[in-house]
């Protein structure tokens, strides 16, 4: 018997769930995309982009996914030929230098494994033998969407002081913009991308791209940027139409509209806290389950986890076994092992992912994560008992 049907809950790093406000804001005919409500609108929401950024600098919008974010911050500050610092702490690093590397840049990966962050000694040492200063940027992934590290961005930038490198640092924020904690300014990134369909709670199809003025000086210099990737006339618009390198996304725009109103009313210490906390309550499920059976945390030390998502190993055949039951059985969507495949589990079975990112409050994550239990004794994993008993003593202790 299934018991799935009702209201499904897709528990995805991404596309996260949507509020309903969301969804009745973008449940409406099209506007005037020429004058009006939308323009003005429009204008509006730059300030509260920026205030999520926490950023004073500059931000271009686009009708893309995240992998359209990574092209256009890269089209504006690096050109072909030119080469790039890397560090790869998962599936997503190796991303972006890819998309690098199709646009003719030559890309220098440190390679830092899967189950931990960088280590800025490595990047310092990969900078000071840049006697050149052929490196024009260093890319770094804030949260790895496939292993849940979360990297110290503001370590970069100070190995960046210290060596007097004048590389840019560019951050990948489309996992954790909206729900860990990143300050743009204060931490010392030139360029952020960050997607729509996470933290920012709307649909794929927006990306964005933050920039100071430093990154707008190297833009500057650049021979020549495609025309649609280019981020001058989408940050400095005169007219409408050039914020979106033509027809605006309007329905995208007026669920973002909401969403920024919903992340203002919170407030962004009260977001991030309520991430932790709930990310927090997921952790201390899984210690009772792994005591006595093969479930552990992808990311060992806590301190080093993304309180957006979690990636756990359960080993293979679990991992597909409790994704399939959680969905048919009780409507609940669990996250794909993404590139996390091993010798013995080509496929990457043998783990799976937790989305507590956006949209998310106590019932919810203490809803799926009781759907969790009820799949492993199902399915006769081993698991220690009480997990869910263990994630609501961290909620009732908030």
């Amino acid at each position: 018997m299934s018991l799935a049907h009702g209201r499904p809950y897709l528990a995805i790093p991404g596309p996260s769930v949507m509020p309903d406000a969301v969804l009745r804001a973008m449940h409406r005919a099209s506007p005037n995309i020429y004058e009006g409500e939308l323009v003005e609108m429009v204008r509006g929401m730059v300030p509260d982009l920026k205030y999520v950024a926490q950023t004073e600098g500059h931000v271009a919008i686009y009708i893309a996914n995240g992998h359209g974010a990574w092209e256009a911050a890269l089209s504006n500050v690096v050109a072909e030929g030119d080469r790039i610092l890397v560090a790869a702490t998962g599936r997503f690093g190796h991303g972006w230098a890819d998309m690098a590397t199709g646009l003719g840049i030559e890309p220098q990966v440190i390679e830092f494994g899967r189950k931990g962050p960088l280590d800025p000694a490595r990047i310092a040492e990969a900078l000071a033998a840049d006697t050149e200063h052929a490196l024009k940027a260093v890319l770094v992934t804030h949260v790895d969407t496939a292993t849940s590290v979360r990297n110290d961005v503001a370590a970069v930038r100070r190995v960046l002081d210290e060596t007097g490198h004048p590389a840019l640092l560019m951050v990948d924020c489309i996992a954790s913009l909206g729900c860990d904690r990143f300050e743009m300014d204060a931490w010392g990134a030139d360029v952020m991308v960050a997607g729509s369909q996470k933290g920012l709670m709307v649909p794929p199809g927006m990306a964005f791209v933050f920039f100071n003025d430093r990154a707008a000086e190297r833009r500057a210099a650049m021979k020549r940027v495609s025309r649609y990737w280019d981020w001058t006339p989408r940050a400095t618009p005169e007219f409408f139409y050039q914020y979106f390198g033509g027809t605006a996304p309007a329905h995208h725009l007026y669920g973002l509209r909401v969403a920024l109103d919903m992340i203002r009313e919170e407030g962004l210490e009260a977001i991030w806290r309520r991430h932790e906390t709930l990310a927090r309550a997921v952790w201390a499920a899984v210690d009772v389950w792994g005591s006595e059976g093969p479930m552990s945390m992808n990311i060992a030390d806590p301190a080093l986890r993304s309180h957006a998502v979690s990636a756990l190993r359960i080993g293979a055949p679990y991992g597909a076994q409790l994704r399939e039951w959680t969905d048919s059985r009780a409507g609940l969507t669990l996250g794909i092992g993404l590139g996390m495949s091993e010798p013995d589990d080509p496929a990457g079975t043998g783990f799976f992912r937790i989305g507590h990112m956006g949209h998310v409050n106590a019932h919810m994550i203490l809803g799926a994560l009781g759907v969790i239990e009820a799949g492993l004794q199902a399915l006769g994993v081993p698991h220690g008992r009480g997990g869910v008993a263990a994630a609501a003593e961290v909620i009732g202790g908030a």
